[in-house]
Protein backbone atom coordinates (compact mmCIF):
# COMPACT_ATOMS: atom_id res chain seq x y z
CA UNK A 1 0.00 0.00 0.00
CA UNK A 2 2.89 2.03 0.73
CA UNK A 3 4.45 1.38 -2.62
CA UNK A 4 0.97 2.32 -4.04
CA UNK A 5 1.10 5.82 -2.81
CA UNK A 6 4.75 6.66 -3.10
CA UNK A 7 3.92 5.87 -7.13
CA UNK A 8 1.17 8.04 -7.23
CA UNK A 9 3.05 10.35 -5.15
CA UNK A 10 5.68 10.21 -7.78
CA UNK A 11 4.04 10.32 -10.75
CA UNK A 12 1.48 13.54 -9.68
CA UNK A 13 4.97 15.23 -9.25
CA UNK A 14 6.15 14.56 -12.51
CA UNK A 15 3.48 15.67 -14.25
CA UNK A 16 3.11 18.66 -11.76
CA UNK A 17 6.79 19.54 -12.85
CA UNK A 18 6.25 18.92 -16.81
CA UNK A 19 2.98 21.43 -16.47
CA UNK A 20 5.70 23.65 -14.78
CA UNK A 21 7.96 23.44 -17.10
CA UNK A 22 5.58 24.45 -20.07
CA UNK A 23 4.31 27.22 -18.38
CA UNK A 24 8.33 28.05 -17.84
CA UNK A 25 8.62 27.78 -21.65
CA UNK A 26 5.68 29.67 -22.40
CA UNK A 27 7.45 33.08 -19.69
CA UNK A 28 10.08 32.50 -21.92
CA UNK A 29 8.44 33.32 -25.78
CA UNK A 30 6.36 35.97 -24.02
CA UNK A 31 9.72 37.86 -22.02
CA UNK A 32 11.68 37.00 -26.18
CA UNK A 33 9.78 38.87 -28.07
CA UNK A 34 9.04 42.26 -25.30
CA UNK A 35 11.47 45.48 -24.80
CA UNK A 36 13.97 45.58 -23.10
CA UNK A 37 16.32 43.57 -24.70
CA UNK A 38 19.29 41.99 -23.14
CA UNK A 39 22.23 42.29 -26.22
CA UNK A 40 25.45 42.33 -24.27
CA UNK A 41 24.35 39.93 -21.95
CA UNK A 42 23.03 37.71 -25.00
CA UNK A 43 26.51 38.03 -26.94
CA UNK A 44 28.21 37.40 -23.27
CA UNK A 45 26.68 33.95 -22.85
CA UNK A 46 27.09 33.17 -27.03
CA UNK A 47 30.66 33.11 -25.96
CA UNK A 48 30.80 31.45 -22.97
CA UNK A 49 28.36 28.81 -24.19
CA UNK A 50 29.94 28.47 -27.63
CA UNK A 51 33.39 29.74 -27.78
CA UNK A 52 34.37 28.03 -24.69
CA UNK A 53 32.75 24.83 -25.53
CA UNK A 54 33.99 24.70 -28.98
CA UNK A 55 37.30 22.87 -28.18
CA UNK A 56 35.93 20.14 -25.82
CA UNK A 57 33.55 19.51 -28.56
CA UNK A 58 36.07 19.62 -31.68
CA UNK A 59 38.30 17.04 -29.62
CA UNK A 60 34.88 15.06 -28.94
CA UNK A 61 34.37 15.12 -33.10
CA UNK A 62 38.12 14.03 -34.18
CA UNK A 63 37.80 11.06 -31.68
CA UNK A 64 34.44 10.16 -32.91
CA UNK A 65 35.88 10.15 -36.42
CA UNK A 66 38.82 7.99 -35.25
CA UNK A 67 37.43 5.50 -33.92
CA UNK A 68 34.11 5.06 -36.12
CA UNK A 69 36.36 5.00 -38.82
CA UNK A 70 38.80 2.45 -37.39
CA UNK A 71 35.83 0.11 -35.84
CA UNK A 72 33.76 0.20 -39.15
CA UNK A 73 36.57 -0.47 -41.53
CA UNK A 74 37.59 -4.25 -40.85
CA UNK A 75 34.07 -5.18 -41.53
CA UNK A 76 33.22 -3.08 -44.72
CA UNK A 77 36.77 -4.52 -45.65
CA UNK A 78 35.58 -7.99 -45.08
CA UNK A 79 32.69 -6.97 -46.91
CA UNK A 80 34.74 -5.42 -50.08
CA UNK A 81 32.90 -2.50 -49.65
CA UNK A 82 35.89 -0.40 -48.19
CA UNK A 83 34.89 2.16 -50.91
CA UNK A 84 31.56 2.83 -49.49
CA UNK A 85 33.80 4.18 -45.80
CA UNK A 86 33.50 8.27 -46.72
CA UNK A 87 29.63 7.48 -47.76
CA UNK A 88 28.87 5.69 -45.06
CA UNK A 89 30.82 7.87 -42.07
CA UNK A 90 29.54 10.88 -43.31
CA UNK A 91 26.07 10.24 -43.91
CA UNK A 92 25.98 8.48 -40.26
CA UNK A 93 28.37 11.43 -38.72
CA UNK A 94 25.73 14.24 -40.18
CA UNK A 95 22.40 12.69 -39.66
CA UNK A 96 22.89 11.03 -36.38
CA UNK A 97 25.77 10.67 -34.11
CA UNK A 98 27.38 13.57 -34.69
CA UNK A 99 24.42 15.90 -33.37
CA UNK A 100 23.72 13.26 -30.61
CA UNK A 101 27.16 12.91 -29.20
CA UNK A 102 27.56 16.61 -29.28
CA UNK A 103 24.03 17.65 -27.97
CA UNK A 104 24.92 14.92 -24.79
CA UNK A 105 28.53 16.36 -24.66
CA UNK A 106 26.94 20.29 -24.06
CA UNK A 107 24.07 18.62 -21.69
CA UNK A 108 26.78 17.79 -19.02
CA UNK A 109 28.97 21.27 -19.42
CA UNK A 110 26.43 24.13 -20.45
CA UNK A 111 23.38 22.41 -18.94
CA UNK A 112 25.37 21.53 -15.87
CA UNK A 113 26.68 25.26 -15.38
CA UNK A 114 23.46 26.82 -15.96
CA UNK A 115 21.59 24.45 -13.08
CA UNK A 116 24.47 25.43 -11.09
CA UNK A 117 24.92 29.05 -11.88
CA UNK A 118 20.99 30.27 -11.25
CA UNK A 119 20.76 27.55 -8.39
CA UNK A 120 23.75 29.44 -6.69
CA UNK A 121 22.30 32.94 -7.44
CA UNK A 122 19.14 31.42 -6.07
CA UNK A 123 19.66 30.66 -2.55
CA UNK A 124 22.00 33.32 -2.13
CA UNK A 125 19.04 35.54 -2.58
CA UNK A 126 20.40 37.35 -5.73
CA UNK A 127 17.65 37.10 -8.24
CA UNK A 128 15.29 37.91 -5.32
CA UNK A 129 17.35 40.98 -4.89
CA UNK A 130 17.21 41.89 -8.97
CA UNK A 131 13.46 41.50 -8.28
CA UNK A 132 13.37 43.69 -5.56
CA UNK A 133 15.94 46.47 -7.58
CA UNK A 134 12.91 46.54 -10.23
CA UNK A 135 15.63 44.16 -12.19
CA UNK A 136 13.83 41.78 -15.07
CA UNK A 137 15.68 38.55 -13.48
CA UNK A 138 13.95 36.01 -15.82
CA UNK A 139 14.78 38.27 -18.93
CA UNK A 140 18.35 38.70 -17.93
CA UNK A 141 19.20 35.32 -16.70
CA UNK A 142 16.91 32.61 -18.09
CA UNK A 143 15.96 34.26 -21.92
CA UNK A 144 19.62 35.13 -22.57
CA UNK A 145 20.72 31.79 -21.86
CA UNK A 146 18.23 29.85 -23.36
CA UNK A 147 18.37 32.06 -26.49
CA UNK A 148 22.21 31.44 -26.39
CA UNK A 149 22.30 27.54 -26.30
CA UNK A 150 19.52 27.82 -29.11
CA UNK A 151 21.99 29.75 -31.39
CA UNK A 152 24.88 28.13 -30.37
CA UNK A 153 24.38 24.66 -30.52
CA UNK A 154 23.74 24.01 -34.30
CA UNK A 155 27.28 25.98 -35.27
CA UNK A 156 29.05 23.69 -32.39
CA UNK A 157 27.59 20.51 -33.95
CA UNK A 158 28.87 21.83 -37.56
CA UNK A 159 32.04 22.41 -36.07
CA UNK A 160 32.42 19.19 -34.41
CA UNK A 161 30.96 17.22 -37.53
CA UNK A 162 33.65 18.82 -39.48
CA UNK A 163 36.58 17.57 -37.31
CA UNK A 164 35.16 14.39 -37.29
CA UNK A 165 34.81 13.79 -41.20
CA UNK A 166 38.64 14.96 -40.82
CA UNK A 167 39.76 12.32 -38.03
CA UNK A 168 38.00 9.71 -40.10
CA UNK A 169 39.52 11.05 -43.45
CA UNK A 170 43.00 10.80 -41.31
CA UNK A 171 42.86 7.24 -40.80
CA UNK A 172 40.97 6.27 -44.50
CA UNK A 173 44.42 7.86 -45.96
CA UNK A 174 46.83 6.05 -43.35
CA UNK A 175 45.14 2.83 -43.87
CA UNK A 176 43.54 2.65 -47.32
CA UNK A 177 45.92 5.25 -48.56
CA UNK A 178 42.71 7.37 -50.20
CA UNK A 179 43.46 10.68 -50.51
CA UNK A 180 41.87 13.57 -48.84
CA UNK A 181 40.22 15.13 -51.91
CA UNK A 182 38.95 11.77 -53.03
CA UNK A 183 37.46 11.15 -49.62
CA UNK A 184 35.85 14.42 -49.25
CA UNK A 185 34.67 14.40 -52.92
CA UNK A 186 32.96 11.22 -51.81
CA UNK A 187 31.09 12.86 -48.94
CA UNK A 188 29.71 15.63 -50.78
CA UNK A 189 28.19 12.97 -52.77
CA UNK A 190 26.89 11.18 -50.54
CA UNK A 191 25.68 13.73 -48.76
CA UNK A 192 22.08 15.14 -49.69
CA UNK A 193 19.70 18.18 -48.95
CA UNK A 194 17.49 15.75 -46.75
CA UNK A 195 20.28 14.89 -44.86
CA UNK A 196 22.10 18.02 -43.70
CA UNK A 197 18.51 20.53 -42.98
CA UNK A 198 16.65 17.70 -40.18
CA UNK A 199 19.94 17.58 -38.43
CA UNK A 200 20.56 20.88 -38.41
CA UNK A 201 16.83 21.60 -37.42
CA UNK A 202 17.18 19.05 -34.95
CA UNK A 203 20.03 21.19 -32.98
CA UNK A 204 18.10 23.68 -32.82
CA UNK A 205 15.34 21.97 -30.48
CA UNK A 206 18.46 20.12 -28.80
CA UNK A 207 20.17 23.76 -27.83
CA UNK A 208 16.46 24.88 -26.71
CA UNK A 209 16.14 21.73 -24.53
CA UNK A 210 18.92 22.14 -22.82
CA UNK A 211 18.70 25.58 -22.12
CA UNK A 212 15.28 25.63 -20.60
CA UNK A 213 15.57 22.57 -18.52
CA UNK A 214 19.21 24.02 -17.13
CA UNK A 215 17.33 27.33 -16.32
CA UNK A 216 14.29 25.87 -14.92
CA UNK A 217 15.98 23.41 -12.78
CA UNK A 218 18.42 26.69 -11.88
CA UNK A 219 15.98 28.82 -11.73
CA UNK A 220 13.58 26.82 -9.52
CA UNK A 221 15.86 25.53 -6.83
CA UNK A 222 15.49 25.52 -3.30
CA UNK A 223 17.14 23.71 -0.28
CA UNK A 224 20.31 25.94 -0.02
CA UNK A 225 23.75 24.59 -1.21
CA UNK A 226 22.42 20.39 -1.52
CA UNK A 227 19.92 21.79 -4.20
CA UNK A 228 22.26 23.46 -5.92
CA UNK A 229 23.97 20.13 -6.71
CA UNK A 230 20.32 18.63 -6.96
CA UNK A 231 19.79 21.09 -9.45
CA UNK A 232 22.84 20.62 -11.58
CA UNK A 233 23.04 16.77 -12.14
CA UNK A 234 18.87 16.93 -12.72
CA UNK A 235 19.72 19.46 -15.19
CA UNK A 236 21.88 16.89 -17.55
CA UNK A 237 19.68 14.12 -16.73
CA UNK A 238 16.59 15.80 -17.56
CA UNK A 239 18.22 17.33 -20.28
CA UNK A 240 19.77 14.39 -21.75
CA UNK A 241 16.50 12.46 -21.59
CA UNK A 242 14.67 15.33 -23.13
CA UNK A 243 17.42 14.92 -26.27
CA UNK A 244 16.67 11.24 -27.11
CA UNK A 245 13.26 11.89 -26.99
CA UNK A 246 13.44 14.81 -29.68
CA UNK A 247 15.82 12.87 -31.72
CA UNK A 248 12.89 10.37 -32.36
CA UNK A 249 10.59 12.63 -33.01
CA UNK A 250 12.95 14.31 -35.66
CA UNK A 251 13.75 10.53 -37.16
CA UNK A 252 9.82 10.53 -37.50
CA UNK A 253 9.25 13.68 -39.08
CA UNK A 254 12.00 13.44 -41.28
CA UNK A 255 11.30 10.06 -42.28
CA UNK A 256 7.62 11.11 -43.52
CA UNK A 257 8.38 14.34 -45.42
CA UNK A 258 11.90 13.28 -46.79
CA UNK A 259 11.39 9.71 -47.11
CA UNK A 260 14.99 9.34 -45.70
Amino acid sequence: MKKENSLITRTKLFFAEIGDMTLFAGRFFRELFSPPFEFRELIRQCYNMGIRSLFLVMVTGFILGLVFTLQSRPTLTDLGAASWMPSMISISIVREIGPVIIALICAGRIGSGIGAELGSMRVTEQIDAMEVSGTNPFKYLVVTRILAVTLMLPLLVIAGDTVALFGSAIIENLKGDVSYTLYFNKVFDALSFSDVLPATVKTVFFGFAIGLVGTYKGYNCSKGTVGVGEASNSAVVYSSMLLFIIDFIAVFVSDIFFEV
